[in-house]
């Protein structure tokens, strides 16, 4: 699992068009990174549409903004054009990216043990090296600490 100050761990997946996205494709950019457990759910559509909220802010400011989650990219297609995100969701089906990321884990609901996404985020900056790292977040807090670190107030 990656830590503050250590180089991101790069990756390759799919975004919701079926398109390769690769973290150094944005290399020299600041990068807010995101994981969710799934598309279109409450907590979810908080984080996602927190950080579209706050999009035009993180670009002016040199950055992008990427989802990930093991959701299928035709879900994701869906959720993606539904709520105008204008950045990229991207599918980590066999959740090999989440697990590099330490956002893969063990959850409990209801009595029932389960593994799945431990809501997160990493800011990752223009050098690719890991600025700010939160493992199981709050949707609201991840907005906000990962935009203030975006964009340099944290």
């Amino acid at each position: 699992m990656p830590k503050v100050g250590t180089k991101a761990p790069a990756f390759t997946l799919p975004n919701q068009d079926g398109r390769k996205i690769k973290l150094s494709d944005f290399q020299g950019k600041t990068v807010v990174l995101f994981a969710y457990p799934k598309a279109a759910t409450s907590g979810c559509s908080v984080q996602a549409k927190g950080f579209r909220d706050n999009l035009a802010a993180i670009t002016k400011a040199g950055g992008v903004v990427l989802g990930i989650s093991p959701d299928p990219v035709a879900k994701l297609k869906k959720w993606h054009d539904k709520e105008a995100f204008g950045y990229d969701l991207l599918s980590d089906e066999d959740h090999a990216v989440l697990e590099k990321y330490g956002a893969w884990g063990e959850k409990s609901m209801y009595g029932k043990t389960y593994f799945g996404v431990v809501r997160s985020h990493w800011v990752i900056g223009p050098d690719g090296k890991i600025v700010d790292e939160q493992i199981k977040i709050s949707p609201a807090d991840s907005i906000a600490k990962g935009t203030a670190c975006a964009l340099g107030k944290e």
